[in-house]
C-alpha cells in the first residue's frame, strides 16, 4: 500500500505541476471535475486503508504496553519473547501508519488544488 501511496501521489503531483500556468477553460475544468471525483475515490481507498492500520497499530501497542506491565510482576521467558515480538511488529505499524497519514493529508492538499483547477471552488488558495 506505501508503494500505491508514493505512485500515486507521484503521478498527481506532476499532473497538477502541469496544470500550473495553464488558462481553465469550460474542457480543462470538465476534465478536472472528472479527475477530482477519481481523486475522491482514491482519498476513500487510502483513508479506509489508514483506520485499518489505525485499529491494529492500538491494538498492538495495548498489547505490547500490557505484557510489560505483566513481565514487571511477573517475570518470564516467555513474556520477554512475546514482549519482542510485539516490539519487532509495532514498530513497523506505527512507520506504516505515519506513511499512510502523511500521505492522506498530501492527497488532501492535492484536492484542493484540484478543487481550485475545476472551478469548484474559489476559497481555497495555493500554498
Amino acid at each position: 500500500m506505501e508503494k500505491r501511496l508514493k505512485d500515486y501521489l507521484k503521478i498527481m503531483d506532476a499532473l497538477l505541476e502541469r496544470s500550473q500556468g495553464t488558462s481553465s477553460d469550460g474542457t480543462e475544468s470538465s476534465e478536472y471535475h472528472k479527475l477530482n471525483q477519481q481523486h475522491l475515490v482514491q482519498i476513500s481507498f487510502f483513508q479506509h486503508e489508514r483506520l485499518i492500520h489505525l485499529i491494529v497499530t492500538c491494538l498492538f501497542a495495548v498489547l505490547t504496553f500490557a505484557v510489560f506491565i505483566t513481565m514487571l510482576f511477573l517475570f518470564t521467558v516467555g513474556l520477554l519473547v512475546l514482549f519482542i515480538a510485539l516490539m519487532a511488529l509495532l514498530i513497523p505499524y506505527i512507520r506504516h501508519y505515519y506513511i499512510l497519514e502523511n500521505g492522506v493529508q498530501k492527497l488532501y492538499r492535492q484536492y484542493d488544488r484540484l478543487c481550485v483547477l475545476s472551478g469548484m471552488s474559489d476559497i481555497w488558495t495555493e500554498q
